[in-house]
């Protein structure tokens, strides 16, 4: 009955999603759509490091920024297609993890912290100064892929290409989830230095999950800018973008497989919303401040965790500790106890 109610729950959801560019009444909500999607994406991939091994990155705002400026930069200065050049973008970005990782995978907690910061703060410093390059603080502009759509087409094309990305990064965190290699990253999660004693090759599987997570990472910040179509370091380089990952993630849940997807559709949504009623006033940052402290107060485990135990807690029949017997029933057991002799 679980698998039924999963199934068709997973049904419903991809029915929703599919239908949302039909039910969208302007262009304008359409792109919110696309908006929350990307931050489905970004807060998925960002979960593959922090859901499996319990690692806080504020730092994959620059790998979805690498993402975007490496597509922009190879659609631009090397002449490739959008799409092959997305592709490029996205294994250069992975192998680029590759040292980053090795180097701040060798400290935890806070110290791994501040080392994303600190990631994320060279690479503006870098992408703003190499204006010849990357435009500085002038911005990127990225050409269109489909310059024969109108803006509403547009739209919608893209609606389904980040669709189809939030499939691909669920389906393989699930496949991760369910594998030796999963079971592995979460002894990380729940003690490293026991998993590290009992033979589980701590380093190798972080530095492998945040390669994976960086390339998911950059196929986001990429299409993002094939969509957008205009890139600027501040916002491409921004802690913000990693701090909103991290409350999309324990909003929905860390441990669970759509907790991140349900955390980007509240916060996002919400910064939308605050973003459109009131500018760029810093009201919609102190409303994702408030969110945060009520989820870790209240729900610590995240909303989807939450709901599935009230759910769980509904559907069982209360049960007595003490089993209730009438006199008549108690006459009968103990007639049919003295014919058994």
């Amino acid at each position: 009955m679980l698998s039924v109610s999963r199934a068709v729950g997973l049904v419903v959801l991809a029915a929703a999603v599919l239908s949302f560019p039909g039910l969208a009444p302007n262009p304008y909500i359409l792109s919110a759509g696309i908006v929350v999607l990307n931050y489905a994406v970004l807060a998925t991939s960002w979960n593959f490091v922090g859901g499996f091994t319990g690692y806080i990155s504020l730092g994959h705002g620059a790998l979805a920024g690498l993402g975007g400026y490496g597509t922009a930069l190879l659609v631009t200065k090397a002449g490739l297609p959008s799409f092959v050049a997305l592709a490029v973008a996205a294994l250069a970005v992975a192998a680029l993890a590759v040292p980053i990782g090795l180097a701040a995978l060798r400290v935890r907690g806070a110290s791994f912290v501040i080392v994303s910061i600190a990631l994320v703060l060279i690479l503006l410093l870098v992408f703003q100064s190499w204006s010849s390059v990357t435009g500085g603080s002038r911005g990127l502009v990225v050409p269109r892929p489909f310059p024969d759509l109108l803006r509403p087409e547009h739209h919608r094309v893209f609606y389904y290409l980040f669709a189809g990305l939030l499939a691909l990064a669920l389906l393989a965190w699930w496949v991760i989830d369910r594998s030796r290699f999963g079971l592995g990253l979460k002894a990380i999660r729940e003690d490293e230095d026991k998993a590290e004693a009992l033979g589980t090759p701590t380093f190798t599987y972080k530095l492998i999950v945040f390669v994976v997570s960086a390339g998911f990472t950059a196929l986001a910040g990429g299409l993002y800018a094939l969509w957008f179509g205009d890139l600027d370091p501040v916002f491409q380089f921004s802690i913000l973008t990693g701090s909103y990952l991290v409350l999309m993630a324990l909003l929905g849940g860390v441990r669970n497989l759509f907790g991140p997807l349900a955390g980007a559709l509240i916060v996002g949504t919400a910064l939308e919303y605050f973003k459109g009623q009131f500018g760029n006033t810093p009201l919609h940052l102190v409303a994702t401040g408030v969110l945060l402290g009520l989820v870790v107060m209240f729900m610590p485990d995240g909303v989807l965790p939450a709901i599935t135990g009230l759910w769980q807690r509904l559907r069982k029949s209360p049960q007595s500790s003490i089993r209730e017997v009438s006199a008549a029933d108690l006459q009968t057991e103990r007639q049919r106890a003295e014919v058994a002799k």
